[in-house]
């Protein structure tokens, strides 16, 4: 005997649709994802900082790809697959590492400069047909802001200007209001690496809300009071989050921080800034400093965070004691990825094959739901079309 499947009961008004739970768990979709997503948008890679040499490199994964960033003899920053163009050897097997003056594949010594030239290889004399630019490394392109190396390995990539610095003009009105912390010219304080057993949109999601904050970061909503009712520092253009009357700093116990950095407004001051920059950083802005997370997605449930706590140069060269405001920011990652690494498994239940709902404080995230089944096509399931209408706020702009 066989049934009907039984179609979702309408939702009330209050609620809009997530993704179904096979969005968080299929490789095919990871793969689609990996495709039409990280290969084809501008990605922030590598702190443009850490590599301060001449033929210092760092390699990142990059959807399929392994990309090579390093910096040139003439102190330009550079990126290429990091592929040998004979057999096809990863060229730099080292997470980073500094080269003397040139890339050797560790295979058959095919060697390359450090703008990407073939330069040598055994027995290259008795080849004069072998075009040495051609048989460069493939190039990848590369645009330097706020102090980190975006990446696109699109052959024609997006404009940087409407794409990632657009997200900033989405978020906080202009871009003006990003530059003006210097991130370019910060020192960084900690860096902290998190290996994530969830998909990277869990992380995004969780990024975005903060319906869950007064569940399970409490040191957070000690310093930022409006937290603690749910609504996110993203939700309407321009809002930062204010501190607490009582709170002195950013800091794990609300104690004072350092000086508010050169630059920054007036009205910046003692508030909470988060963006988020698609597909995959998180930048948080606070007056004494600037927290960059930045997402390297391995597997449909596995996912890398870097995270750089970054201040005034002056801080750091003095040796100051960072760590309260260290503290805070990382009880919050690990609170969040806790809860995203418990939530990962249940993608899989029955419980979520339709998967669940939004509340009104995070219909915002519908828009990234719609954001990501339109990049990836419809044919995967989910159309995010129910109750799309809930999605739009009445009295002021809802972000990402």
């Amino acid at each position: 005997m066989t049934t009907t499947p039984v179609s979702p009961a309408p939702l009330p008004p209050s609620l809009v649709t997530t993704l179904p739970g096979h969005y968080y768990t299929d490789p095919a979709i990871f793969r689609q994802e990996q495709e039409r997503i990280f290969e084809s948008m501008w990605f922030c890679a590598v702190r443009a900082a850490d590599l301060e040499k001449p033929g210092a490199f760092r390699t990142v994964q990059i959807g399929r790809e392994n990309v090579l960033v390093t910096r040139s003899r003439t102190g330009e920053l550079r990126a290429f697959l990091n592929v040998c163009r004979h057999r096809g050897a990863r060229l730099c097997t080292e997470e980073s590492g500094e080269v003397r003056r040139n890339l050797q594949c560790p295979y058959h010594a095919w060697t390359y400069d450090l703008d990407g030239k073939l330069i040598a290889a055994p027995n290259l004399v008795r080849m004069p047909d072998v075009d040495r630019t051609e048989y460069g490394l493939i190039k990848v392109a590369l645009r330097e802001w706020l102090g980190y190396a975006w990446v696109c390995l699109a052959y024609e990539p997006p404009s940087f200007e409407e794409t990632v610095m657009g997200a900033t003009i989405e978020r906080l009105g202009d871009v003006a209001s990003i530059e003006r912390y210097r991130t370019e010219s910060l020192a960084l304080g900690k860096r902290v690496t998190y290996d994530v057993k969830a998909n990277w949109k869990l992380i995004v999601e969780n990024f975005m809300e903060c319906y869950h904050c007064a569940t399970i970061h409490p040191e957070l909503t000690d310093v930022l009071p409006e937290f603690a009712d749910g609504y996110a520092a993203q939700y309407f253009v321009g809002h930062g989050a204010e501190f607490g009357e009582e709170v002195r700093g950013f800091t794990v116990d609300g104690t004072e921080g350092f000086g508010r950095l050169a630059g920054i407004a007036d009205d910046q001051d003692r508030r909470y800034y988060a963006i988020t920059v698609r597909p995959q950083v998180f930048i948080n802005l606070v007056p004494d400093h600037v927290i960059m997370h930045r997402m390297f997605p391995m597997a449909e449930d596995r996912t890398v965070v870097e995270c750089d706590w970054l201040y005034a140069p002056e801080v750091v060269d003095s040796g100051a004691d960072v760590s309260k405001s260290v503290e805070l920011f990382h009880r919050v990652n690990v609170q969040d990825f806790d809860a995203c690494e418990r939530t990962q498994p249940a993608m899989h239940s029955r419980a979520y094959r339709s998967g669940g709902v939004l509340v009104p404080s995070e219909h915002h995230i519908s828009a990234f739901h719609h954001w990501l089944t339109q990049r990836l096509g419809d044919e995967n399931g989910a159309d995010g079309t129910q109750n799309a209408e809930n999605t739009k706020d009445t009295e002021d702009p809802v972000l990402m």
